[in-house]
């Protein structure tokens, strides 16, 4: 997992409350177990018409938003199934948070793990946003880790994490990475354990 870095991107409002992580990765594109490819995928049957064209009134798809690595999104987003292949498809995209003012519990959690920061706000400060970047399309908020501070557009806001899973993001250790921090203990142990 890459180390999450400050960084400043654009944001993209996107305010429906409830998307589900079908709606983030549909279940169809869930045939695989590589983290790579699947941001193609992201938002499919919002972001494309049937006859497989864009959807020019999806906000990914507008020039000002596409790539957008920031996502300002509605309530209780990731619902629904726990695919970890929702964080995989965000993350191969490009998406490095995500700011709203509550996530499904399970999708939450998976993102941690996988390289994606969901950022709580309140819902006041979550509406500011979301007024700015649908007034300026192009509205770039840069995402500090390290000092738990979201700024942009005039806004700085403060946010909390858990100190372990800032750690993990912070230095790119996923669960596997974080268990081989101790691989010399772990070694040791195996070796004097008698079987």
């Amino acid at each position: 997992m890459d180390k999450f870095q400050t960084f400043t991107g654009v944001a993209a409002p996107m305010p429906a409350q409830n998307i589900d992580t079908d709606k983030v990765i549909p279940a169809r594109f869930l045939k695989t177990i590589e983290r790579k490819g699947l941001g193609k995928h992201l938002f499919n049957d919002m972001r494309y018409n049937g006859d497989g064209s864009e959807n020019e009134d999806f906000i990914l798809n507008k020039a000002a938003s596409r790539g957008a690595e920031v996502l300002v999104v509605g309530n209780n987003f990731g619902c629904g199934s726990s695919r970890e292949h929702a964080p995989w498809a965000l993350n191969d995209y490009g998406v490095k948070c995500l700011i709203g003012t509550d996530f499904a519990d399970i999708f939450f959690n998976n993102c941690f793990k996988n390289g994606v920061l969901p950022i709580v706000l309140s819902e006041d400060e979550v509406s500011e946003i979301f007024k700015l970047a649908e007034s300026q399309p192009t509205l770039e908020l840069t995402v500090d880790l390290e000092t738990q501070k979201v700024s942009g557009g005039g806004i700085e806001y403060s946010f909390e994490i858990d100190p372990s899973r800032r750690h993990n993001l912070l230095n790119g250790l996923d669960d596997i990475a974080q268990t081989l921090q101790h691989e010399e203990l772990i070694n040791e142990y195996e070796s004097n354990r008698s079987w």
